[in-house]
């Protein structure tokens, strides 16, 4: 993949990302689903680390739609989990960087 290049006045204010396929590609590699899961909370510090770094001012993260509802109870319920170990895990670094946590939707 190319470089890109980006001045501060090029840089857009918000990006948003849809996490999707990190059951999948669990499956692919023959693990569990929830280790797809816990490899994208991986990917998504890796993602806010970036975003911090250049300078991002907003990132939004969809992380669940009304349709993951429908998987099982228990996947549901790591689903859950994911976001507050995530925070709780990265608190120092999120809070010397003086990230900020919103959630929105109907949670």
């Amino acid at each position: 993949m190319k470089n890109l290049t980006l001045t501060a006045a090029e840089l857009p204010r918000h990006v948003a990302i849809i996490m999707d396929g990190n059951g999948t590609w669990a499956k692919k590699r023959g693990l569990p689903r929830n280790a797809g899961h816990r490899k994208g909370t991986q990917a998504l510090l890796d993602i806010v680390t970036y975003s911090q770094k250049i300078g991002l001012k907003y990132l939004t993260v969809f992380a669940f739609s009304t349709e993951n509802w429908s998987r099982p109870k228990e996947e549901v319920g790591y689903l859950m989990k994911l976001p507050i170990e995530f925070i709780d895990r990265y608190q120092d670094r999120f809070l010397k960087a003086d990230i900020k946590f919103t959630a929105i939707g109907n949670i």
